[in-house]
C-alpha cells in the first residue's frame, strides 16, 4: 500500500507577521492568505525490513535508520524525524513505524510560500490516512504547528500550517490560549480572475532564513525601544482586516493600495525584510510600472508579489531578464490538502 498526499502552499495578502507569538497573544492577530496551485507532495509506503527511511527531493538529503520509536532531532530532515516521532508517540501507542516518506515541493525551500509548514502538514496528512487517524483540519493544522514550534523549535507563526490544511482564501484571527479561527471567505470568481490576470510571483533567487526577521518582531513586542516596529505590527494587522473589506467588495484599486501600505509597515518591522540586491530589483520592477509588490512570507529573499496592469505583463519581465530571477503565474485554489491510498 502507497499513500499520497498533497497540500497547498499560499500567498500572503496582509496581515503576516501578526500571527507570530508574543504579538497574537498580547493584542491579538489577523492574517489574510489565499492559497494557490503550487503543492507540497508527500508519499508514504510501508517497508517490510524493520526500518525507516526518510527522503526530502528538493534538497537530495535522505535518511534510513533502524527502527526505534524516537528520532534525535539532529539537523537531518528533521521536520520528517519530529512528525513521526510526533505521530508514534501520540497516536501508535508508542509503537514504531516501518514506514517511508519521501516529500518534493513545486518551489524552492525558503521561498516564503509556507513551504516547511506545507511539507509538516502533507506528511501529517499521509500518517492520518496511513493509520486512519480521527484528525479534523483544527487538528492538523494545530498539530502541525506544534511539532515546529514546539518539537523542532523553529522560530515562525500560525498562518502557514492552517492555509494548508484549510485551503482558499481566509482570514484568520490569532489570539491567547492559541486559539484560532479560521473564516473562509467567498470570493467572487470574476474577482479571482482579475486578481489572477493582475498578480504574478517573481523568484529573487534568494533563499531566506526567516528567524533573523521573527526574532525582530518578537522583541518589537517586549521592548521599549521598538515602538515604531510594534506601531507597524497594528499596522499590519488593520491592513488585513482593511483587506478582508476590500476583497468581499471586489475592490481592486483597495487591494492594490492596500499591499503597498503593509509593505511600507512590513519594512518597518526589521531591518532584515530587505537587503541591496532585493532593493535593486524593486527600483527596477516601480520603473517599468509594478503597481505595487511585497516580499512574501517574513521577507529578506524568496518570493515577491506584483501587482502589474495585465497588458504589461511581458514588458515588465523581460525588464528584468538581466536580474537572475524566474517568474511563476499561479491560479488560486480553494481545496485545502488532500490524501489517497493507491
Amino acid at each position: 500500500m502507497k499513500i499520497r498526499t498533497k497540500a497547498p502552499l499560499r500567498i500572503g495578502l496582509a496581515g503576516g507577521g501578526t500571527d507570530v507569538s508574543p504579538f497574537c497573544d498580547i493584542h491579538g492577530g489577523c492574517v489574510l492568505n489565499a492559497t494557490i496551485n503550487m503543492y507540497a507532495y508527500c508519499s508514504l509506503e510501508e517497508k517490510k525490513d524493520n526500518r525507516v527511511e526518510f527522503i526530502s527531493k528538493d534538497i537530495n538529503v535522505s535518511f534510513s535508520g533502524e527502527l526505534i520509536d524516537n528520532y534525535e532531532l539532529d539537523n537531518i530532515l528533521t521536520l520528517h524525524k519530529a512528525v513521526y516521532n510526533r505521530i508514534v508517540r501520540q497516536f501508535n501507542n508508542g509503537k514504531a513505524l516501518s514506514v517511508k516518506v519521501t516529500t518534493w515541493t513545486d518551489v524552492p525551500m525558503g521561498s516564503g510560500l509556507g513551504t516547511s509548514s506545507t511539507i509538516v502538514v502533507a506528511i501529517i496528512s499521509a500518517y492520518r490516512e496511513y493509520l486512519n487517524l480521527p484528525l479534523g483540519e483544527y487538528d492538523i493544522a494545530q498539530l502541525a504547528y506544534d511539532i515546529e514550534r514546539i518539537d523542532c523549535r523553529l522560530s515562525g507563526g500560525k498562518q502557514d500550517q492552517y492555509a494548508a490544511t484549510f485551503g482558499g482564501f481566509n482570514f484568520i484571527e490569532f489570539s491567547s490560549d492559541n486559539k484560532v479561527v479560521v473564516n473562509p471567505l467567498r470570493i467572487k470568481q470574476s474577482t479571482q480572475y482579475e486578481l489572477e490576470s493582475r498578480m504574478v510571483l517573481y523568484y529573487t533567487g534568494l533563499s531566506r532564513e526567516s528567524a533573523k526577521i521573527i526574532d525582530d518582531q518578537v522583541k518589537a513586542v517586549s521592548s521599549s525601544s521598538s515602538k515604531t516596529s510594534l506601531n507597524a505590527m497594528f499596522d499590519l494587522k488593520s491592513a488585513a482586516i482593511k483587506m478582508k473589506e476590500a476583497l468581499l467588495k471586489s475592490d481592486i484599486q483597495s487591494i492594490i493600495r492596500l499591499v503597498k501600505e503593509s509593505w511600507e509597515a512590513k519594512k518597518a518591522t526589521s531591518s532584515a525584510i530587505t537587503n541591496p540586491h532585493i532593493n535593486k530589483i524593486i527600483e527596477r520592477f516601480e520603473s517599468h510600472g509594478v503597481q505595487a509588490l511585497k516580499l512574501s512570507g517574513a521577507g529578506g529573499g524568496g518570493f515577491m508579489l506584483l501587482f502589474i496592469e495585465p497588458e504589461d505583463r511581458f514588458d515588465i519581465e523581460n525588464s528584468v531578464s538581466d536580474l537572475g530571477g524566474k517568474f511563476f503565474r499561479f491560479q488560486f485554489k480553494n481545496e485545502g490538502e488532500c490524501s489517497w491510498k493507491i
